[in-house]
């Protein structure tokens, strides 16, 4: 820290110091001691943006990536196309459907039933009776007209509503209206029924047309006339003489009053409504059925009084019932024809779903004769290009983020990030996670920490070629072909791992002299345990002093075949192929033999057709066995392991086919379950907390392992299986009680034994909460174990991201070609699936990776990141408030004490002249004057 030094001036002068600027100058300076923390605030806060950068840009990538390995995502979905769009045209495939072609042809189309009632003359006329409807076998339904629903939109409304299963619609056009009626079901269940209908048009009423009473003629009339004199009739006529009290006569039962009359029930006929008239007293009139000239029936009525005294008025509405709105049916419900791939099939609608499973498509029209529709349903190659497109640019896009962090900005300053180990390991697990390779396959998962150990075999084809067979444990005495031993005494699943691995190694083949001089010459290669093997390079062969012959492997180049050399040919690249090509060419004076030896092993045997010197043959090796063409990887997790193996070949020559018959055999883990002690309370005692292993089946079982205890806030102590049964205490629940008891751990442990078996019972010392028991077990019972066969699930037969068309590049960017991934779309679809999809696969591994690197997740590492410069911030940031109220205290302390010193700085030259006058006073000096 600077200094600062106070300038007073003259001290007798009386100006005094500026006070405000003194004290601004030595605030300055204590708060130099905050530029370090200030500096160091604004450097986490710039790298707080970069990381908050990069993190958007992992969650962009994520979101990308979920596309792909969701399994209803990108790659889920399909395409269709129809050949014939006025036949049929898709609609809809799901990610159930499965591409390939189908043949469809359409015999005819599913129909709706349909109907309406008779025209009427105006949509608003008041209608009378009842209707009953059905569709197909569901429930029937009768609509009772009321003054609610007693007009077509009305009843429209009430069949709308009913849940019958109709839609009614009132249709109007310049010669009335109508009641439309269309079922809800198309097809054959869905046909309308109308089982009762007497609805009618109540405005067309039968009217009543007559004469006035004069002094020659008597009052008469009639109503309009109807066809059937035994049509039935409803409704009511009012009658009236003179202008008197009208009288009522009403179709139907009821009482009968002074001014209304009933017919009667099921009296409902114009001559049952003139007997009710004529039955009536006091009327004053008379009815008489009379038919007409044209044959129809008519209601005649005729006063009682002659007159004008006896005139008749009459109002009518009365109906004829008989002539009720009949139900049409205009189009029968039927369900339509259709033959997929051949086999006949109905749908009750126009929209067939499902029938090609996942599919849905719209039938338009019947299929001409003859005619058969292709629909083809593929998948969405397309889409699936255009997201791994938009992932590579974003993939493209972080590498990028990051990258830059490792350079200097605009102002030639380093990034926030530059030599951060957080952008190290980022850009370590990316390029990990790049260049990971998707396993094709992973046995079951067994548990970590229980001492399996395995036993078995497992046999591997890779597409379609040999089989080679892993052997847990060591070789027979006679060793079987294309057969890999894991060794004496390995049997877990890196032993296995190894093995794997070690078959996978290149072999180069060297050839051993076996006989001497005089005899025929003979040389062996090395013997190679996959007999299958692919083997590439050059082997040349010279008998006596004659000329060097090469075999090479493989087909003759495009150029002609090189001088002394004979090809085996394309595809050929076996010992056994070797093998052929020599001894097809008699002129090299030696011939070959594949061996199977006592090992296992098949070796390459060369034997010279001239015994003695001329015959010697001198033999360049220059031949090298491909291994087994996979990896093995063993992958734990979550307390459980799984191998993985992944095939060196991309698509279908790579598939592996895997049958296992591994068994593993594992200790049973003893876990703890705890319980905690109540508080003591009013009305209860304390009670202690107590924790119960797993029971086993005898006490006695051989026990490993060990538990950790702790006892409330205590100190967390571990007790360990005591090691042997032949000394005490013994490695069985009884010694392991007896050990924890004398370890004063603040539990004390018993066996207890019911009948479930027997188990350990912890009891905390101390009662209540305070003595809550926090118990880990890691316990195994090595006597009671358990048994369980490995199985092997397929996975992509596509195994990393070079195959897909993807190249990662010097700097960690990709490349992507999309002809290549179309390629392999079109070839192997289901392999890019599985690639992304699969369990272990590389898109869920990479998935990981990121969520594992962003700020999506608490433990990301960019969210560590974020963490640990949060807490150095707070702490920073405390610091800085606290030295800031430190130095706001000092700054009014120093206001106070200057303020004090200016002020007497201040009074000086007032204090010197009164010293002077006292001076003057005293020693009388310059009285003269």
């Amino acid at each position: 820290m600077g200094t600062v030094g106070l300038s007073f001036g003259s001290a007798t002068s009386g100006t005094g110091f500026n006070v405000s600027s003194t004290v601004a100058e030595i605030v300055t300076n204590l708060q130099n001691v905050e530029t370090p923390w200030k500096t160091q605030l604004t450097s986490l806060e710039s790298q707080d943006t970069a990381i908050s950068s990069l993190g958007t840009l992992f969650s962009t990538l994520s979101t990308d990536m979920s596309t792909l390995t969701d399994f209803t995502g990108t790659m889920s979905q399909k395409l269709g196309s129809s050949s014939d769009q006025g036949v049929l045209t898709l609609t809809a495939a799901t990610s159930s459907a499965v591409a390939g072609t189908h043949v469809v042809t359409v015999s005819n189309l599913a129909q709706t039933s349909s109907g309406y009632l008779p025209r009427v003359a105006s949509s608003s006329d008041p209608l009378s009776g009842s209707i009953t409807l059905q569709v197909g076998s569901g429930t029937a339904l009768t609509i009772a007209l009321n003054s609610s629903d007693n007009t077509l939109a009305g009843l429209a409304s009430t069949i709308n509503s009913s849940g019958v299963g109709i839609n009614a619609s009132v249709l109007t056009d310049s010669s009335g209206s109508m009641l439309s009626l269309v079922s809800s079901t198309s097809g054959a269940n869905g046909n309308i029924s109308v089982t009762e209908n007497t609805i009618t048009d109540t405005k067309d009423a039968l009217s009543y047309s007559g004469t006035a009473g004069t002094s020659s003629v008597t009052s008469s009339g009639t109503l309009t006339s109807i066809t059937n004199s035994s049509d039935t009739l409803s409704g009511s006529i009012s009658v009236s003489v003179n202008k008197g009290t009208a009288a009522k006569i009403v179709i139907g039962a009821g009482t009968n009053t002074a001014t209304t009359i009933y017919t009667g029930s099921g009296v409902n006929t114009l001559s049952g409504l003139a007997g009710a008239i004529n039955g009536a007293t006091g009327l004053g009139f008379t009815a008489l059925v009379v038919t007409n000239s044209d044959g129809t029936s008519s209601l005649q009525l005729t006063s009682g009084t002659a007159g004008t005294a006896g005139t008749l008025a009459v109002t009518s509405s009365i109906a004829d019932t008989s002539k009720s709105m009949g139900y049409t049916s205009a189009v029968t419900g039927k369900d339509a024809n259709i033959t997929v791939d051949g086999v006949t099939m109905t749908s009750s609608s126009n929209t067939v779903a499902n029938l090609i499973p996942g599919v849905t498509f719209q039938l338009l029209a019947p299929s001409t004769t003859n005619e058969q529709v292709q629909v083809v349903i593929a998948n969405d190659n397309s889409g699936v290009e255009s997201a791994f497109a938009i992932m590579v640019s974003d993939y493209n896009a972080l590498i990028s983020g990051v990258n830059a962090q490792e350079g200097l900005d605009s102002s030639n300053k380093a990034e926030p990030l530059f030599g951060s180990p957080t952008l190290s390991l980022l850009q370590q697990q990316l390029l990990s996670g790049l260049n990971m390779q998707s396993p094709n396959s992973s046995l079951t998962p067994i548990t970590t920490n229980t001492n399996t150990t395995l036993a078995g075999s497992m046999t591997v084809s890779i597409g379609g070629g040999a089989t080679e067979t892993f052997v847990m444990g060591s070789a027979l005495s006679s060793p079987l072909a294309n057969t890999f031993y894991t060794g004496s005494g390995v049997n877990t699943l890196q032993g296995l791992a190894d093995t794997i691995n070690a078959a996978n190694q290149q072999t180069t083949l060297s050839f051993t002299d076996s006989t001497g001089s005089g005899t025929y010459s003979n040389f062996t290669a090395t013997g190679i345990t996959n007999s299958s093997a692919v083997i590439g390079g050059t082997l040349t062969v010279q008998v006596g002093t004659g000329t060097a012959e090469n075999i090479v492997m493989g087909a003759e180049p495009s150029t002609g075949a090189a001088a002394n050399t004979i090809y085996t040919g394309s595809g050929v690249n076996t010992l056994q192929g070797m093998a052929d090509t020599i001894n097809a060419n008699s002129t090299l004076g030696f011939t070959a033999t594949v061996l199977s030896n006592s090992d296992g092993t098949s070796s390459l045997d060369l034997q010279s057709l001239t015994t003695g010197d001329t015959g010697a043959l001198t033999v360049t090796p220059g031949l090298v066995a491909d291994g087994l063409g996979i990896t093995a990887n063993v992958v734990t997790s979550n307390g459980q392991s799984t191998l993985t193996l992944a095939s060196l070949t991309a698509g279908a020559k790579g598939a592996l086919t895997i049958n296992s018959s591994i068994n593993a055999t594992s200790d049973t883990p003893l876990t703890a379950s705890t319980t905690t002690g109540e508080d003591a309370s009013a009305s209860t005692s304390a009670t202690n907390s107590t924790a119960t292993l797993t029971s086993i089946t005898k006490s006695s079982d051989a026990l490993s392992g060990s538990i950790t205890i702790q006892v409330g806030t205590g100190q967390t102590q571990t007790i360990a299986v005591p090691a042997n049964s032949t000394t005490s205490p013994s490695n069985n629940l009884a010694g392991l009680a007896s050990v924890i008891n004398s370890a004063s751990v603040g539990v004390n442990a018993s066996v207890v034994t019911d009948s479930n078996g027997s188990h350990l019972l912890l009891t905390s010392g101390t009662a209540g909460s305070a003595g809550k028991i926090s118990v880990t077990s890691n316990i195994l019972d090595t006597t009671n174990t358990k048994a369980a066969a490995l199985h092997f699930t397929s996975s992509s037969d596509i195994n990393n991201l070079t195959s897909l068309g993807i190249t990662v590049n010097s700097n960690g960017s990709m490349t992507f070609d999309a002809a290549s991934m179309d390629s392999v779309l079109n070839s192997d679809f289901s392999g890019v699936v599985g690639f992304f999809q699969n369990a272990n696969s590389w898109g869920q591994n990479f998935s990981t990776i990121l969520t594992n690197g962003g700020t999506s997740s608490t433990s990301g590492i960019l969210s560590l990141a974020l963490k640990s410069n949060s807490n150095i911030e707070s702490t920073l940031n405390a610091d800085v408030s606290r030295e800031e109220s430190l130095i706001s205290l000092q700054s009014k302390s120093l206001t106070t004490v200057l303020n004090s010193a200016n002020q007497t700085l201040q009074s000086i030259p007032t204090l010197l002249d009164q010293v002077n006058e006292l001076y003057s006073a005293i020693t009388g000096y310059n009285q003269s004057k």
